[in-house]
């Protein structure tokens, strides 16, 4: 590519003027009495120094470039702006500083100015990128990521959503529009967990990558993987709410603690959960079904059954009808923090 050519000319252009200045200056101290060499000594110098720079381009200039690159790529409109104001800032309070600074003795005065300035533009992003969100916001600003349409459109993935495995079902069937993200210290997690010694932690994180690669070979839904950490936060979930606020976008989860404290932090949450029992069949007392009883109940002579969509029905004196499908008259219904329990009991005429 034409830019990475115009990389690997300007580290050779450095190279070959640092080899020049260096022939310059050895050449009269180590070829007094050779002065036809020591006229050519810089030349040679410069083309050996052009030549280092063409060797050590991939590693000095074009990968840094690539990243570079894959970064911004990453980052959100508002987050590339909050940086772009922490330089502007940091580079600003350096040009104040650099009149007074140059005014010092020998090195100090021509060196100072520079290095301040390069670590005021480096402190002015760190903050930016830190606490910029929050400065916004006492401020009373706001800045889109890339629309307020693209916003509502991405939403960040927690591990336990991915372990869950729902969420490609429910991706596929099209509820959950735009890109789906998944932030590279989530995969890290998945991958540990993997990785553990206990055989039923290794098999739930295999299948959190078993879902994640089914999901990133369709196409037609767009699911991205997010390498950028939260430096500052140490725990996983706070590392997901502080990314969900600096990206103003909802977290999918079915973690209740998650849920909770993004909650308090003013984050929204999709909670597949709460989904999952917002589309069960709706039954009320009085109603008529029809269930197979597979299994004991708690109390005496209780029976329990399910629905399609897996809504266990409690069915009063069916223990008796263990394997049998019956029919039975809805008593109660009852929505408790696992779902929703409904309770049932045999017409007489059918006991």
């Amino acid at each position: 590519m034409f830019d990475y050519l115009l990389l690997r000319l300007a580290v050779m252009g450095i190279g070959a003027l640092l080899g020049w200045e260096l022939g310059l200056r050895v050449s009269p101290l180590i070829l007094r009495g050779v002065p036809r060499l020591a006229a050519v000594m810089p030349s040679l110098s410069a083309i050996l120094g052009a030549l280092i720079g063409l060797l050590i381009s991939p590693w000095a200039a074009i990968k840094p470039y690539r990243n570079y690159r894959k970064h911004v790529r990453q980052l959100g409109t508002r987050q590339l702006v909050l940086w772009l104001v922490g330089m502007f800032v940091g580079l600003v309070l350096a040009a104040l500083l650099a009149a007074p600074l140059s005014r010092l003795p020998g090195v100090w005065g021509h060196w100072l100015p520079l290095v301040t300035a390069f670590v005021l533009g480096v402190l002015g992003v760190k903050t930016a990128a830190q606490r910029g969100t929050d400065c916004l916001s006492l401020l009373g600003l706001d800045l889109p990521e890339e629309g307020d349409a693209t916003v509502r459109s991405r939403v960040l993935l927690d591990t336990s959503v991915i372990i869950d495995g729902r969420i490609d079902d429910i991706r596929q069937t099209g509820f959950v529009p735009g890109t789906m993200i998944v932030p590279q210290f989530v995969l890290d997690e998945l991958q540990h967990i993997a990785d553990s010694a206990d055989a039923l932690r290794r098999n739930r994180g295999r299948r959190g990558l078993d879902v994640l690669n089914r999901m990133r070979k369709d196409e037609r839904m767009p699911l991205e993987i997010l390498v950028r950490d939260v430096s500052e936060v140490s725990e996983v979930d706070g590392k997901l709410v502080r990314l969900a606020r600096d990206l103003n976008c909802p977290i999918l989860t079915n973690d209740y603690n998650l849920n909770r404290v993004a909650e308090l932090q003013g984050v929204q949450v999709l909670n597949i959960n709460e989904l999952a029992n917002a589309v069960k069949v709706v039954v009320l007392p009085g109603e008529t079904l029809r269930v197979q009883v597979i299994q004991e109940g708690k109390e005496l002579g209780q029976g329990v059954g399910y629905l399609d969509d897996g809504t266990m029905i409690v069915i009063e004196d069916g223990r008796r009808h263990m394997g049998k499908t019956v029919e039975l008259v809805v008593t109660r219904v009852l929505q408790t923090v696992a779902g929703r329990m409904i309770f049932g009991q045999i017409p007489n005429g059918h006991r």
